[in-house]
């Protein structure tokens, strides 16, 4: 282990065990998630998902971050995408229980506020189901979009203000990676499972855990990196 190893670590654990050792900063915590969960969404996939990143770079590259990284840019950029998340994640887990009831599941709304049970389970499959096929592609290409325009400008703040040239993008994604691997093996293998459990949690921890898979996809777009 190496010191940055051990600086990362430790800030770590400054960012996150005052959560666990404070009560009272905890339920500061869950009643500004309840007043303002966008901003909430923004910070924690803000955090998270680029602290998922730098673990990637350390694994792809031998460091956490540097002056190409973008750090900031990184961060801004994940705040967004998280709030869009959460957006969708509220219209899924509503939109969904509702349209697979007409098909012959009744209750199935009520088992979605409930305890756990096999109808909830079941409940959290569909909406996994159905957002990792209509919502997760559109979203990764746009994050892996949003990824090449902070390299482009070399990680620079200024990049914030750059326009997005999405064609310009789209035309050299390298789409054999993202089609056989970002979709057809995440998807199926990783992310509808992970999401499966994701809604099966309480509302209160949907977003914080799906942060935390946030972070999930920075290692695995190293891995696509590396193919």
């Amino acid at each position: 282990m190496k010191k940055q190893d051990i600086v990362a670590i430790l800030i770590v654990l400054a960012l996150f065990l005052p959560f666990f050792l404070s009560k009272p900063l905890f339920e500061f915590y869950k009643s500004a998630n309840a007043a303002y969960p966008y901003i909430l969404a923004f910070l924690k996939f803000g955090i998270l998902a680029t602290m998922g990143e730098m673990l990637a770079s350390r694994i792809r590259v031998g460091y956490y971050c540097n002056a190409q990284f973008g750090l900031i840019p990184k961060v801004v950029i994940w705040g967004f995408l998280g709030m869009w998340i959460a957006l969708a994640m509220k219209v899924f887990s509503v939109g969904v229980p509702a349209a697979v009831e007409k098909i012959g599941f009744d209750g199935l709304t009520s088992a979605m506020a409930g305890d756990f049970s096999w109808m909830k389970l079941w409940g959290a499959f569909c909406i996994s189901v159905m957002m990792n096929t209509s919502f997760a592609p559109v979203f990764m290409t746009l994050h892996k979009i949003t990824d090449m325009h902070i390299t482009k400008y070399n990680g620079q703040l200024s990049c914030l203000i750059k326009p997005l040239k999405i064609g310009e993008s789209l035309a050299k994604l390298d789409w054999n990676v993202q089609w056989n691997f970002v979709f057809k093996k995440t998807i199926p293998l990783f992310w509808i499972p992970a999401h499966t459990i994701t809604f099966i949690l309480p509302p209160t921890g949907q977003v914080l855990f799906a942060a935390l898979l946030g972070g999930a996809l920075g290692l695995i777009l190293a891995i696509a990196a590396k193919k």
